[in-house]
Order: C-alpha cells, then structure tokens, then sequence
C-alpha cells in the first residue's frame, strides 16, 4: 500500500502502504456511497488524550485475495527528537510486498508535533517494480510554508498541516458521526486537497492481535500519481481506547485488493 501517497496518498499511509492502482481501479471497487451528511470538524485533540505515543509498534501482515499473503508492514512511533527547537514524536512505515520478481518497498517518517497535531518533516522512499521515487521536505507549520529537497516548495492551507503518514495518526484520534462526511484540508501541499472522511459501519474484526469492535472509516484522497485523480482508502479503527488501526484496504498495482491485518500490537500504556 501507498500509506495515502497521501494516504491521502493513504489513499496513499493503503494508497500508500500497498503500493496502490490507479484511481480508476479504485473507483471500480469502492464500496457503495450513501448521501452522508456534511459536517463541521470536531476539535484538535489534547495531548494528554491522545490513545498513542511513543514506544507504539504495530505489524501486520499484507495479502491480496488472489496471492494469499505477499508481505508485511510495520509502523511505530519513537522519540522525543528535536526538530528545530520542537519536541516531536517519529512515526515510521515500513512495508515491503510483492510477488516474485514484482515487488515493492514502502519507507516512510514522519516528524510529528503531538502538541498541535501537526507535521515539522516528511520523508519517504518507494521501490517498485519499475519506478521509485523520494520525497524530503520541511514543514514550517508557523509560516504556512513548505520546502521539498528536490526544490519543489508551496504554502499550507492550515496553520497544522500534516502528511499521509501523520494524517493515519490523526484519523486515530477523531470521533466521528455516523451517516456524515467530513473533509480535511490538512495535507501540507494544496495539490493534494481536499481529504473527505465518512463512516461506513460498525462491525466486529478477528485478527492475529485479537477480536475488535471496530469503526469503518472510508477515506477518499486527491492524488494524480498514485491514482490519476481520486484514490479510496478503507479502515477499521478499533473502538476502544487504543483506537488501533485493524485493518486498512485499498487496492494495489497487478495484485488487486490488498488487505493490510494486525498482527500484534504493542502500545506504551
């Protein structure tokens, strides 16, 4: 998966994590929408009510329908690290997938301020079959700027931008209506906007970690290179303090629906 290359390539954190198809693909196998309700965004969460931090780890295994399992991914957060004056946590990804001579590698960090729930850097390398691509940039949150290392630069849209990776994170954090969408300006590069997020259902998910009642969150992202346009992300984040991500679905490259599973999960509390 992409990890929406931003997510909303996670549509790029599976867009992203699984190293994700093209939007026509994605549109082909999204689930059915209703007419959900527009709703204002809920308040920033408080740091000291936040159902992460650092010493999370968190591995699942990747599988398709048609393969079976062909990989794994891991993420975590470590720290505190000082980011030009700033304590922040550091969220990684790492997920490797693929079938023999086709596969892919997915490096992701992110430099994240719990304080605001804002990212001060981004950093991510992808290896697939035929391609790769590096991304490195600096994000001035005070300023509404960011600058990439390749020289690409632009303004932020919110005083609390994020990436795809911290954007995962945040999702974590959000109490949502049922039957509303919602939609997010907070991807660091405008291009990338708007982010719109709607709840599918309740359900019970079974996986190597345990049994979860979870909430289905579809997430629809803007991302002209991982899908031509629009990318669609699913996850189930399970319902309980921990709000851990227990499944994440999209769709990936000549392998079809990928299917991100938790496996074991270890949280600092």
């Amino acid at each position: 998966m992409n990890a929406y290359r931003n997510i909303w390539t996670l549509a790029a954190t599976l867009g992203g994590m699984l190293f994700c198809t093209s939007g026509i693909a994605a549109q082909a196998t999204a689930k059915a929408l209703t007419r959900p309700v527009a709703r204002p965004l809920p308040p920033p969460p408080r740091r000291d009510s936040l159902p992460f931090g650092a010493g999370e780890k968190l591995t699942f295994t990747i599988r398709t329908a048609k393969f079976g399992k062909v990989g794994k991914a891991v993420m975590s957060l470590s720290g505190p690290v000082d980011i030009r004056g700033t304590e922040t946590t550091l969220a990684s990804f790492d997920a490797s997938a693929g079938i023999m001579f086709l596969k892919g590698r997915d490096a992701t960090r992110s430099w994240i301020d719990l304080d605001r729930m804002t990212s001060l850097r981004f950093k991510k390398t992808e290896r697939r079959p035929f391609s790769s691509a590096n991304d490195s940039v600096e994000i001035y949150p005070d300023l509404q700027l960011w600058q990439a290392a390749h020289g690409d630069s632009g303004s932020t849209a919110s005083d609390r931008p994020l990436d795809e990776l911290s954007f995962i994170y945040y999702l974590r954090t959000l109490t949502l209506e049922p039957d509303s969408v919602y939609t997010f300006d907070r991807h660091y590069d405008k291009r990338r906007l708007p982010t719109t997020v709607r709840i599918v259902k309740r359900d019970t998910v079974t996986t190597p970690a345990g049994r979860f009642a979870t909430v289905e969150y579809e997430m629809r992202v803007v991302d002209a290179r991982d899908y031509q346009e629009h990318g669609v992300l699913y996850f189930w984040i399970s319902d309980d303090p921990c709000r851990l991500p227990v499944r994440i679905e999209s769709v990936m490259p000549l392998l079809g629906n990928g299917i991100m599973t938790l496996q074991t999960a270890v949280t600092p509390n």
